[in-house]
């Protein structure tokens, strides 16, 4: 039954979200027809183009069509160029991927031993600049590492640009620095996030007695502080696993990386609904997975921590 009921609610807010992305398409200035018509177009061209792409229809019509379609798998056609929204989607994603994945692991495998080492030893200073450095905009730091890595160094490519027909696997160099501009804000963002807990179990009675009878830090840190520390990653994993995927919108806005950022940045210009639908759904339905997972999880380790 509580199964049931966290289904039903994550279905609910899948719902919700697209519905006030639909809406918030449908209150910017313009549309699909407007652009596509250009700017000397006629008050008849632009009604026809508006008939043609059925945006004549009330919002709530248009929206239950989507919806409809949506629940069977099918995203509809961009109003831009006709293609099929579903395939275009999928291959914009695998390409984000290419980057998020990489960003996601390395800031879970570098970010929780430095929030073992600055939560072990308290290190105020090392606090601070994790703060400073997970605050800082990624395109400032994807900027930075453009000017130093590509132009006074010369060693990576300043534009992620991508083999016509291939992927990013063609040329792997092209993912470094957009993979560095994100990595390096995540792996302080999650160390920052799992230092309390850290502390906190540091602090426990356990772990002061198995020192005291000499058992070396490492061992100690294997053994008693990373498996309590389990719970809160797997919650960690979950929301870092949304915020990378947002985030590399920016970073491919800045590298000409084609992923779903540039998607979305183009989509958003010529006011191209179904793409933006499919967007948004294709993203809350990855974050509410990765939460729903992320509990799952977090409630096995928890239980299992406890009975120790």
């Amino acid at each position: 039954m509580a199964a049931a009921l966290t289904v039903a609610r994550a279905a609910l807010t899948l719902l919700l979200v697209c519905l006030l992305v639909f809406l918030i398409t449908t209150a910017l200035p313009g549309d699909a027809a407007v652009i596509a018509a250009g700017q000397h177009a006629t008050p008849e061209r632009i009604a026809e183009l508006r008939v043609a792409l059925g945006l004549d229809q009330p919002v709530w019509t248009r929206f239950a069509g989507w919806l409809s379609g949506a629940v069977r798998g099918d995203l509809g056609l961009s109003l831009v160029d006709g293609r099929p929204v579903a395939p275009l989607l999928w291959s914009r994603f695998t390409a984000t991927l290419f980057i998020a994945v990489p960003v996601w692991v390395l800031a879970l495998a570098l970010g929780t031993p430095l929030a073992l080492l600055l939560g072990w030893r308290a290190d105020r200073a090392g606090s601070a600049l994790l703060a400073a450095i997970a605050g800082l905009p990624e395109v400032v730091l994807a900027g930075g590492l453009v000017v130093v890595f590509a132009t006074w160094l010369g060693w990576l490519p300043a534009v992620s640009l991508v083999p016509a027909g291939g992927t990013a696997a063609d040329r792997p160099e092209v993912l470094v620095l957009p993979v560095l501009a994100l990595a390096l804000p995540a792996i302080a963002w999650t160390a920052r996030l799992l230092r309390g807990p850290v502390t906190d179990v540091v602090g426990r009675r356990f772990v002061t007695d198995a020192l005291l009878r000499g058992v070396p830090v490492p061992v100690v840190a294997a053994r008693h502080v990373v498996p309590h520390l389990a719970p809160p990653l797997a919650q960690a994993a979950a929301v870092l696993a949304g915020g990378v995927l947002t985030a590399t919108t920016v970073v491919e806005a800045v590298f000409a990386y084609p992923g779903m950022g540039q998607l979305l940045a183009t989509a958003v210009g010529t006011r191209d609904a179904p793409v933006l639908q499919g967007l948004a759904a294709l993203v809350a339905a990855v974050v509410l997975v990765a939460v729903l997972a992320a509990d799952a999880v977090s409630a096995v380790l928890a239980r299992r921590v406890g009975a120790r």
